[in-house]
């Protein structure tokens, strides 16, 4: 793949942008996508058993190696006994939790710290509800950059202490992930770290995003009816919907239907995503006190508020939450149904689908795809 093989551009108003030390549009401040050449699916996919299969997708730089430790291909499996208990004709758990520790955030971390580190950054920095600060820590370490993490004190104990064990600068704060954002913001402008923060620098959505091409190609290259994304930051529903995006303009996938409906799952303690759609609003105001045991969700303002309501619009999409008693039911439904040891997030997900198959905004018919982000055992001190 050539250096031009991809370029970078602004998400909302096209700006393009430098490659080096990218982060938000110069113009409009908005987050920055990657664009790449159309490439036919017969001869894109290298015989290679990760997420970097899909490397003509991916932000690499001719003769690059990236930064991996084997992420990605994780399974889809199909569960008929949730299929009935939430009401749909077929369901299916992507789980995530089988990803180098334990999260979907290795894959936005392996193509982030790939790029930072081909740009001779003296290290990295990273806020974070939980998985994320995991992930930088081990991807940080198998790139030999340094790396310092902020992390609410809250943060699941489990995950902190990967985050230490990978050799890390572990910061805990009080406070929310923003509060933490912030704190990360001002040691990399202090120190010249590179922040990879969600959305904030262009290069852990195009990891993410190849949740979505897998998903696909798992279900013998198409689109299931519905997708159920457990929502914080937004990384991985956006990073899926521009996938879809890609894959249909090299024809990989019918034109017939490329995207699916998209479903929104938020912790009713922190639903800034569910409360804006529901209002019709284009930006989501941030959620003061966010409080849900699934960390993950813990996002008062994301950034990727903007793209998240485009996606829901535009899909006939549906935003909802979850009591915290109804994602630890859910949470525990799902491992007893399957033996998937899943985070609270992906409990969220399944009930938030629930609740929308009962008010009649999911069809019964549907064929669904639900994301479990993370492993439970991550959550247990």
């Amino acid at each position: 793949m050539s250096p031009t093989s991809w370029l970078l551009h602004c998400s909302a108003c096209d700006t393009p942008a430098a490659l080096v030390r990218a982060s938000l549009c110069t113009a409009c401040g908005q987050p920055l996508f990657a664009r790449y050449a159309p490439v036919a699916r017969a001869t894109a996919l290298p015989v290679r058993w990760d997420m970097w299969r899909y490397a003509p997708f991916l932000p690499l730089l001719d003769g690059e190696a990236p930064v991996t430790l084997g992420e990605g291909l994780t399974p889809l499996i199909e569960s008929p006994v949730l299929a009935t208990a939430v009401g749909v004709r077929r369901l299916w758990i992507k789980d995530e939790a089988q990803n180098p520790t334990a999260s979907f955030k290795a894959r936005g971390m392996s193509a982030a710290v790939t790029r930072a580190k081909a740009q001779g950054v003296p290290g990295l920095v990273v806020p974070t509800a939980g998985n994320a600060g995991a992930a930088l820590a081990a991807y940080g370490a198998a790139a030999e950059l340094p790396v310092r993490v902020y992390a609410p004190r809250t943060t699941p104990r489990p995950i902190l202490d990967t985050i230490e064990a990978m050799g890390a600068d572990l910061i805990r704060i009080e406070g929310h992930i923003g509060d933490a954002g912030k704190l990360a913001l001002a040691h990399a402008a202090e120190t010249g770290f590179f922040a990879i923060s969600t959305l904030r620098e262009p290069y852990r959505v195009e990891g993410m995003k190849t949740m979505g091409y897998e998903m696909v190609e798992q279900l013998g290259w198409r689109v299931p009816d519905v997708l159920v994304y457990p929502t914080g930051g937004g990384e991985g529903t956006i990073g899926i919907w521009k996938a879809l995006q890609e894959m249909a303009a090299g024809g990989w996938i019918s034109s017939d239907r490329v995207q699916p409906q998209y479903v929104v799952a938020q912790a009713a303690g922190c639903a800034p995503i569910a409360r804006a759609f529901a209002a019709g609003a284009e930006r989501a105001e941030p959620w003061l006190d966010p409080v849900t045991y699934a960390s993950g969700l813990r996002v008062p303002s994301p950034l990727g508020d903007r793209l998240l309501l485009k996606v829901l619009r535009e899909t006939n999409g549906v935003a909802g939450t979850a009591s915290e008693a109804a994602i630890r039911d859910w949470t525990f439904r799902l491992a007893t149904a399957t033996g998937i040891d899943a985070a609270p997030e992906g409990g969220c997900a399944l009930s938030v689908l629930r609740d929308a198959v009962v008010e009649g905004r999911v069809a019964t018919t549907a064929e669904v795809v639900v994301y479990n982000t993370g492993s439970g055992a991550s959550y247990r001190a």
